[in-house]
């Protein structure tokens, strides 16, 4: 069993009949379609995991082309799993760095604390490291604001 490594991903539309069963000709007319941010999000949600579940919608991605019906084009390949490999933590971020990530109806604003101390005593040297995100394990940063983790790791 290996691990899922993200080589390329596009969330738009760059072929005029890839999707296109049911939709309109204004719907697939744009076909210079790209989510710069699209293989960022794959990265950070889907490497190293075994699997990956992530829904190709504009709440995920956000909209790079409005009225052009849109999908999820990528790459990866799996990667064997090496049994010597450990956790080694970055950096973290717990809170809203930007308007992007996640988003929840409108968050008015961005407040984060850093939480890298944190996740080093939490997930460095193991082999694997589950936690929630959430004000439980880090507390609140910002009362009323949607939050979401930031991680930044490698296997050492």
């Amino acid at each position: 069993m290996g691990f899922i490594h993200v080589l390329d991903a596009n969330y738009g539309r760059t072929d005029p009949n890839k999707c296109s069963e049911g939709k309109t000709s204004n719907e697939l007319s744009n076909v210079h379609c790209f989510q710069e941010t699209s293989l960022r999000t794959m990265t950070v949600r889907c490497n190293g995991r075994k699997s990956c579940t992530l829904s190709a919608v504009n709440s995920v991605f956000s909209d790079p082309c409005s009225w052009t019906y849109k999908y999820l084009n990528l790459s990866y390949e799996c990667r064997p799993l090496n049994n010597s490999d450990v956790i080694s933590i970055h950096h973290a971020n717990y809170g809203r760095r930007d308007f992007v990530t996640c988003p929840y109806r409108r968050a008015m604003s961005e407040c984060y604390f850093t939480q890298t101390t944190s996740m080093r005593s939490r997930c460095n040297e193991k082999k694997s490291c589950d936690l929630d995100a959430s004000n439980w394990v880090f507390s609140d940063p910002c009362y009323r604001v949607h939050k979401y983790l930031e991680v930044t790791y490698s296997c050492v």
